[in-house]
């Protein structure tokens, strides 16, 4: 079925689009193109949204905006926004009444004419979803990268032919009760993420397995060796099973052995690169890079992902150089919204860090954060509604006596950056990794990350002034 024929089929019903964002505007125009009866709900006021709101009503949308827009859920067909969970009681009363409850993600999935590769997990699926599409690129595929990585695909699938790739970056809140059969499924970790959407912990790793519970006996599961989830997952999946270990060997799939990364196939090894060959710092991007490199086996030669290891910068917000002032480095790791990407931020650093952390609480425990940060920062900034959990999980680690970090703990996020980079000296780094998402003062990490590149950028050097000065 083509786009113009799916939409042509629910032309009839009555059409509810919940949430008015990044992936839900491109599709509540194309409904309204085919002249669908739509009816467009958000959390937003009609202020709030200032002259979107106009727009969408002249375009033939209907809108149900405010805190009770959920309201009155009665509409036929219910397109959900990702962070709105399915078991939401409203949600559940209109599938109850016999509304058919589904996502942008989910349709394009059902109708995307070419091989999907989707990637899920804690941490890293960006950055691997990113790599991936890039060693895909250099072997010459058209590749298509979406989903949670903030690019809506429905729209484009007029565009999508047989013989390319769509690498879709899947989070939990899309993949809940969401039915799809990716060609290739990757999970990269599970750790605790995102407990205050999802029931509890069992919920959100239920909500991963999503990606795996539809693939069939032609489909393959790549599965980190070491994750403590993986075998729970290879139960559920028929597909074939490939694997990817930083630690210990693997029958099928890609390895570090040795400072090499390896990739193993029909029980051939083949060697890669070593892995202090790798552009993108930490040994976290050693695992991605195996998943990665796992993920194309068949499809990208050893050499092209040897190439792409060397020369591949990474991707914005994600251990992001942003500027050296006075020979201080400040990177930028917005996208560090859990303790343990946080975490694996810190082991990347060539020298203990300045870090600045605290943000939105997603009600994740900060202990093992708070003794890699007495471990491994040298000063602590804290700012957000996190910042007394984060500040209470550090003072109460058995590593506190040794060092006494000296925290610092600030209301205004500029203020932190500024107070962070004056407390620097000549061959420091200030590391944003803030171990939250962003909600409490931004709409995302990427707004975050960015605002914080802008106060960096105003920061004078002192070596300059003292020229000028003279």
């Amino acid at each position: 079925m083509t786009l113009s024929e799916y939409v042509e089929s629910i032309k009839e019903n009555s059409i509810a689009v919940v949430g008015i964002g990044v992936s839900n505007l491109p599709l509540i125009e194309l409904l309204l193109k085919h002249g669908c009866n739509v009816t467009a709900c958000d959390m937003r006021t009609r202020e709030q949204m200032g002259g979107e709101a106009e727009r969408l009503e002249k375009l033939g949308a209907r809108l149900r905006l405010g805190p009770d827009y959920l309201e009155g859920l009665t509409e036929q067909i219910i397109f959900r926004t990702p962070g709105l969970m399915p078991f939401d009681p409203h949600l559940e009363a209109a599938r109850e009444r016999g509304s058919v409850i589904t996502s942008e993600m989910e349709v394009f999935l059902s109708l995307c004419p070419c091989k999907v590769i989707a990637v899920t997990g804690s941490d890293g699926k960006t950055t691997t979803s990113t790599i991936i599409a890039e060693l895909l690129k250099a072997a010459g595929y058209t590749v298509h990268l979406g989903g949670n990585i903030g690019h809506p695909l429905l729209c484009e699938i007029p565009e999508i032919e047989p013989d390319h790739i769509a690498v879709l970056e899947l989070s939990s809140f899309q993949l809940h009760s969401m039915v799809c059969r990716p060609d290739v499924a990757v999970v990269t970790n599970v750790s605790p993420n995102h407990l205050d959407k999802h029931k509890d912990y069992q919920d959100y790793i239920d909500a991963k397995r999503e990606i795996l519970e539809h693939q069939t006996a032609d489909c393959r599961l790549i599965l980190n060796l070491d994750d403590a989830q993986s075998d729970y997952y290879a139960s559920a999946s028929p597909a074939h099973k490939a694997w990817f270990s930083d630690k210990n060997p693997v029958s099928e799939g890609s390895m570090l052995r040795g400072g090499i990364l390896w990739r193993v196939s029909g029980g051939a090894e083949r060697p890669v690169l070593r892995a202090d060959e790798i552009r993108l710092p930490g040994e976290h991007n050693v695992l991605n890079y195996l998943a990665a490199f796992t993920a194309v086996e068949g499809l990208v030669d050893d050499s092209v992902c040897a190439a792409v290891a060397r020369s591949f910068a990474g991707v914005e917000h994600r251990l992001e150089t942003v500027r050296v002032v006075d020979g201080v480095t400040f990177i930028n790791d917005s996208i560090g919204t859990s303790p343990t990407r946080t975490i694996a931020g810190l082991h990347a650093m060539r020298v203990k860090p300045i870090v600045i952390a605290g943000g939105y609480d997603k009600h994740i425990p900060f202990d093992g954060l708070g003794d890699e940060l007495n471990l491994h920062a040298k000063k602590l900034f804290l700012t957000g509604d996190t910042a007394p959990l984060i500040y209470e999980a550090v003072i109460k680690s058995r590593f506190y006596g040794e060092n006494k970090l000296e925290i610092t703990v600030l209301e205004d996020f500029r203020e932190t950056v500024l107070r962070a980079a004056a407390a620097a000296e000549k061959g420091d780094v200030v590391l944003l990794s803030p171990a939250c998402a962003a909600f409490d003062h931004f709409k995302n990490f990427a707004e975050r990350g960015s605002f914080f590149k802008s106060i960096v950028m105003t920061l004078e050097e002192k070596t300059k002034e003292h020229h000028e000065d003279i």
